[in-house]
């Protein structure tokens, strides 16, 4: 079997977020094939229960995208302090050519840019991708979902992290499409009154109060918490607000460029002239907006650098919209050279959450094998990096686990989307398909 086609037709997209279609990268030639556990999300653990319970199936991928790639070296970077997920990966790797990397415990450790750096101490070119220096990168349950892909098994479950205020912070797999709500059930609920929810984590994830969005094949965790906490007070607070109060406050410190892992790195990223942009109208803001264009949006400077409680990270991001609507383009290649005090700028995963006063919601949230059986799920077309998929079925039409419900438009970067289990289609349109058990 071709790999590539092989994880095509199963529907594998990267786990960890990005969404990118698999079967792109595995057509590539790379001398390194890099497995992502550095997972930095706090209070996100769904990559170390992966490595620690299915660490025969993420080495098994990582040995198969290295044949696919042509690569000589077959990495996995985990933090050193998730001692159980490196003992098992190490266990399964015995008698392979897969090495583990040991990490140090700083966010953002599994931003591409800083990790094939650590791994390889190759450099990405600006705005480039890691295969421009020879490196496949993908999460770990992206390895996990290509080894089963060799077994003819599409992507239809997730495994992802319910942590924060819930009675039950655990670790479980489920069906894709399942509701926040029944994953909060899977919990014993929220223990709090009018939650709101951190989907993808706290710093990079998006903030949601509707319980009845559906799981997807991005979705690496569910972070429960008060409206009332002050990281949901900040990201509940409308643009204009953030805009407003960075024209009137920002005193130009430096704290939110200093800490970039981007700028840290060499990479001409510069949050601080971003903010700048607000106080223009139109005359310099193209050229203080261009500061944005390698930001990785980790939020590290908005959530952590900025002693005043403002916006850099946003601002960068509606620069670079910016940006994209006036067809500006990002900045060509340039050196790049790691900053001297890179190492002792790096912030420590313990010292972020005192910061986001998240230390009373640091609990392991243990992988549990329960099975979640919702009677219904919704499964957008929408689940990937690039286009969205277009309905395979209709209304009313009988469907058995595995079937495409959904199909990548041709010639488009996109991906398929599977039933995950025997159902009847109860809506089908351009964005959705709804399956009934």
């Amino acid at each position: 079997m071709n790999l590539a086609n092989g994880v095509k037709t199963a529907g594998v997209v990267g786990a960890g977020g990005g969404g990118f279609p698999t079967h792109v990268k595995l057509s590539a030639r790379a001398e390194y094939v890099i497995a992502n556990g550095a997972e930095c999300e706090p209070l996100l653990h769904k990559d170390a229960a992966m490595m620690e319970h299915f660490a025969a199936e993420v080495v098994r991928g990582i040995e198969l995208s290295a044949a696919a790639v042509g690569a000589k070296h077959a990495v996995i970077g985990i933090k050193e302090k998730k001692q159980a997920a490196m003992a098992a990966i190490r266990e399964a790797c015995r008698g392979t050519t897969v090495r583990v990397h040991p990490l140090d415990d700083y966010y953002p450790a599994g931003d591409e840019y800083d990790l094939v750096y650590e791994v390889t101490g190759r450099l990405i070119p600006p705005a480039g991708i890691p295969p421009d220096v020879g490196v496949v990168v993908c999460n770990v349950e992206t390895f996990a979902n290509i080894s089963a892909a060799e077994r003819g098994h599409p992507v239809t479950s997730k495994t992802l992290t319910l942590a924060g205020a819930v009675r039950q912070p655990t670790t479980f797999t489920v069906p894709l499409g399942t509701s926040f709500r029944d994953c909060l059930e899977q919990g014993g609920g929220a223990t709090i009154e009018n939650p709101v929810l951190f989907v993808g984590g706290l710093m990079m994830g998006e903030i949601t109060a509707d319980l009845n969005l559906p799981v997807i094949k991005t979705t690496a965790g569910i972070v429960v918490l008060p409206r009332t906490h002050p990281v949901a007070q900040r990201k509940l607070k409308p643009p204009s607000q953030q805009n407003a109060i960075g024209k009137s406050a920002c005193d130009q410190c430096r704290y939110c460029t200093e800490y970039c892992p981007r700028f840290l790195l060499g990479y001409a990223v510069e949050p601080h002239q971003v903010m700048r942009s607000l106080a223009f109208t139109a005359t310099g803001a193209d050229y203080w907006n261009q500061w944005a264009s390698l930001c990785c949006a980790c939020g590290l400077c908005t959530l952590y650098a900025c002693p005043e409680d403002l916006y850099p990270k946003e601002a960068c991001d509606q620069a670079k919209e910016t940006m994209r609507q006036a067809g500006v383009d990002r900045p060509g290649p340039a050196e790049v050279k790691p900053h001297p005090m890179r190492d002792g700028r790096q912030v420590p995963i313990p010292t972020l959450m005192r910061k986001l006063n998240i230390e009373r919601y640091d609990h392991a949230a243990a992988y549990t094998a329960t099975t979640v059986e919702p009677l219904q799920v919704r499964l957008p077309l929408k689940q990937n990096a690039g286009a969205p998929s277009r309905p395979a079925v209709r209304s009313g039409d009988r469907v058995k686990a595995g079937q495409p419900v959904g199909n990548a438009p041709d010639k488009s970067l996109g991906a398929m989307i599977h039933a995950p289990f025997d159902a009847t289609v109860t809506e089908a349109n351009d964005n959705h398909v709804i399956l009934t058990r």
